[in-house]
């Protein structure tokens, strides 16, 4: 049942918004998609409040056949990235969202609304704000022991290993210590490597972190302080950018801006070329714009706040730069509405079958602004050539049950050290495990 302010909330929400958007689950996906015309803004943006819930006993997300579906882990607070040490443990970072009495991205009833939307569907939420260890001792998918790795953190997301370092980013920049094969804990809150945009708005928090292949450098994500400069462009310096930090002068720059929110990053193993997923803007339509990921170029400028997806001119911006918009690159590959698409990574391993192979899995987190909900999965997209192809597949499903409750929303993907894939679930508190039903076949 509705509580009165939920009622009121949905009233407005449909007495102003957007209509409805494609029921096509890959509406929007691939290369070049068909992009609809952009739709006013009602009285406040489109709601959606799927009710979190969690996974009743023996329940799982859905694979294609041929696979089995596991938990590697539960009992886990709000887990949200996923780093695959070489030894085969897996950390496991947890934060979650809080609210910043400085982000004024929505004001009014529609700000009331939001947090209403956010808190019920698990987005909201004290922060654990520490890094579990997940160690499988036996090899049965199956993590024997849940360590606590690191703590005093400040909402840490991304993680990365060069030699004996490992780097942590933290919601307002990257932190390191010192690790050894097989430790199960470090001590302290990490000594700073660098700073990246943070408070007191902080409007995307998240941050992630991923070494260059040769081990020279650091790339982390900054995602924007609103939706397209609604706290003013001051707010937004040096963020929606990918920063690059040079590890043995321990010089930052801007490798690539006009990024919305990029949170998963990797690197194709064909080209070696760095590859993002990004959470584009919202309020201009249920089918408009398309999530993406893209190759990452240095110095390339992607067209936040002014345009999406390539030179796209979003009126609503003002003053708008035509200079900027001239030079913004059109992303490589659409990955739908309102998908919230947060991990990305390339399966490197040889347990999946071919068709696999070199592919990159991305994490759908899930709309909350659309009808009907978009996202809640984790998709397939092939490569060949270093390039994706179509089309794509809806690889892990079930996040939102038959009643329209969110069982779980999928965040980081990871590929563990025997080939299987692994999920981080935030609203489940899971770490799923999904790997061929048949054992592996020799190498």
């Amino acid at each position: 049942m509705r509580t009165p302010i939920l009622a009121a909330a949905a009233a407005l929400a449909l007495a102003g918004c957007q209509g409805k958007g494609s029921s096509d689950p890959l509406v929007g996906f691939g290369p070049n998609p068909p992009l609809p015309a952009p739709q006013k803004q009602g009285l406040t943006p489109m709601f959606d409040t799927p009710k979190a819930v969690g996974w009743p006993a023996g329940a799982a997300p859905k694979a294609p056949a041929g696979f089995t579906v596991t938990r590697m882990a539960e009992g886990l607070d709000h887990p949200r990235w996923l780093y695959v040490l070489p030894n085969g443990d897996v950390l496991v970072s947890e934060s979650a969202s809080q609210p910043s009495p400085a982000d004024h991205t929505m004001k009014g009833f529609e700000a009331f609304a939001s947090k209403i939307v956010m808190k019920r569907v698990g987005a909201v939420r004290a922060s654990p704000n520490r890094i579990y260890l997940l160690r499988d001792t036996n090899g049965d998918g199956v993590a024997e022991t849940k360590t606590l790795f690191a703590e005093g953190l400040t909402r840490p997301f991304g993680m990365a290993l060069v030699g004996n370092t490992l780097y942590v980013a933290n919601d307002n920049g990257v932190v390191k210590f010192p690790y050894a094969t097989g430790a199960t804990s470090v001590q302290g809150a990490g000594e700073k490597v660098f700073d990246l945009p943070g408070g007191p708005i902080n409007h995307h928090w998240t941050k992630n972190v991923a070494a260059s292949r040769d081990g020279t450098k650091l790339y982390a994500t900054v995602g924007s302080n609103s939706n397209i400069g609604d706290n003013g462009m001051a707010a937004e310096e040096g963020r929606a950018a990918i920063w690059e930090y040079d590890i043995a002068s321990g010089k930052t720059r801007i490798f690539a801006s006009g990024l919305r929110n990029p949170n998963g990053l990797d690197f194709e193993p064909v080209t070696g070329a760095m590859w993002t997923a990004v959470n584009e803007r919202d309020e201009i339509g249920a089918d408009l714009p398309p999530d993406y990921m893209t190759s990452v170029k240095d110095g390339g400028f992607y067209g936040w706040p002014y345009s999406y997806y390539g030179q796209h001119v979003d009126q609503r911006v003002q003053p708008q730069r035509p200079d900027l918009v001239a030079k913004a690159i059109a992303p490589d590959y659409a990955l739908g509405p309102h998908t919230a698409s947060l991990g990305l990574v390339f399966y490197q391993a040889t347990r999946f079958p071919a068709a696999y192979r070199g592919g990159a899995f991305v994490g759908q987190h899930g709309s909350w602004n659309r009808k009907p909900l978009n996202g809640y999965r984790v998709v397939f997209v092939p490569f060949a050539g270093g390039k994706p192809q179509m089309p794509a597949q809806v690889f892990l499903t079930g996040f939102l049950s038959d009643k329209g409750l969110t069982q779980g929303r999928p965040v980081g993907v990871a590929v563990a050290k025997d080939g299987a894939l692994l999920v981080a679930d935030d609203v489940g508190g899971i770490v799923w495990r999904v790997a061929p039903t048949a054992p592996p076949s020799p190498a």
